[in-house]
């Protein structure tokens, strides 16, 4: 599970920011009654849920795409070689584009709690470190500054032959797991496996497994939605489709190549035998089914994953049964954006679970959470507040057919 994530200098994230899973001490009536959206774990309880509250370009999108350029890179840096620049962007002003980026991860693994780090340039990465906690002890596995290492007696096999092999476009974490070091292949199968960055893409082979593993809860759920969708097949095509250059985090197209990739076809209660290409769908529909694809194997498996405005085309009430799932689960997390100002709710969150972004006066993004404000109750209304704009998260538009007319044609 997650514990916390910290992010500095990427975009409009200038300062540290914190999204915080760590739930906050509080016993009152109403956070008793959604005490299913907290898992404990040796004491610590942790919220299943975070959910990214504010205006448009205040940064929300900007928090969820560093923490996948911050996964992608674990995944993917063993591959990067001499001529490979790291694909982002820092803080525009103030200097900050000669200053580091900074990722930290704070997660539990197989009981065991982690804290990884790294800092980098567009050019190189200058610092990464690995903690853990047995014993409730913070103790380090290593640390990395430049060329030079710190590592823990007996924790790493061999580390100095997997430092030999590192360049400074390497993280060393994931060169360990490429020279099967134990504990670094356990937490890069964390990164690879159970913190999903996002949702599938519908013609994505990789689609085909999730499908066939969760084919009638997917149906069940759709049912729960009211769909009349009554089954759905999965069939395999070639096509030719963009691969992604290594290195490049966002996608770019690197070359084109011919695979198959798979297609669905779904069947309605009316006439049964008609098939519909998924395409013919709405596009709430498809929606739903991209997310239930992901969501139902996070559910099922306790992972964690990160949905940007993930109630895009869909209706108030499936967003809501969407969240629903995450919270019925066992030890599942989501970290969403959101602009349905009908979620900032006492009787669906608790005050920790919602979070405001905003810009301040020089331009980068912040981030507040509802339990910081403490003379907010949790009987008022939260939603009323937002709009009122008492958490400094809401556009202040200004607005009115007169105004309008005499910015339009002078009148």
């Amino acid at each position: 599970m997650l514990v916390k994530i910290e992010l500095e200098n990427f975009y409009s994230i200038r300062d540290r920011i914190c999204i915080d899973f760590r739930a906050g001490n509080t016993k009152t009536a109403l956070s008793k009654k959604l005490a299913d959206n907290v898992v404990e774990w040796k004491g610590l309880k942790l919220l299943k849920s975070v959910g990214l509250f504010g205006a448009n370009a205040s940064g929300k999108s900007n928090i969820l795409k560093a923490i996948r350029f911050c996964g992608v890179t674990i995944l993917e840096s063993h591959q990067y070689n001499e001529n490979t620049a790291f694909q982002y962007a820092p803080f525009k002003f103030e200097g900050f584009p000669e200053k580091p980026s900074r990722f930290l991860i704070d997660f539990i693994c197989d009981d065991v709690e982690y804290e990884y780090s790294f800092s980098l340039l567009k050019s190189k990465i200058i610092a990464e470190s690995l903690f853990y906690y047995p014993n409730d002890r913070r103790a380090r596995v290593f640390e990395r500054e430049g060329n030079e290492y710190k590592f823990a007696e007996g924790v790493l096999a061999r580390p100095n032959d997997v430092v030999l092999n590192t360049s400074d476009k390497n993280l060393f974490l994931t060169r360990a797991s490429s020279m099967n070091r134990e504990l670094a292949q356990k937490l890069y199968r964390y990164f690879w496996s159970t913190f999903m960055l996002g949702l599938i893409r519908l013609d994505d082979q990789s689609v085909e497994a999730y499908f066939d593993e969760n084919k009638p809860l997917i149906l069940a759920a759709l049912q729960h939605c009211d769909s009349d969708i009554c089954d759905i097949e999965k069939k395999l095509e070639m096509v030719a489709v963009p691969v992604p250059s290594p290195g490049n985090p966002f996608g770019m197209p690197g070359q084109i190549v011919n695979r198959d990739v798979v297609r669905f076809l779904t069947y309605h209660k009316i006439a049964p035998d008609v098939p519909f290409d998924i395409d013919e769908e709405s596009d709430g529909t498809k929606r739903l089914f991209g997310i239930l694809l992901r969501l139902i194997d996070v559910v099922k498996n306790n992972k964690s994953v990160l949905l940007d405005e993930f109630d895009t085309s869909l209706h108030a009430s499936i967003s809501e049964f969407v969240l629903d799932l995450i919270h019925a689960s066992k030890q599942s997390q989501l970290l969403f954006s959101t602009h349905n100002l009908s979620l900032i709710d006492m009787n669906r969150f608790r005050k920790d679970q919602i979070v405001f972004v905003t810009k301040n006066e020089l331009g980068a993004t912040e981030v507040h959470s509802l339990y910081d404000y403490k003379d907010f109750r949790e009987n008022m209304d939260a939603e009323k507040a937002y709009r009122q704009g008492r958490f400094d998260a809401v556009p202040i538009v200004t607005s009115s057919i007169e105004g309008l007319k005499r910015m339009l044609y002078g009148e």
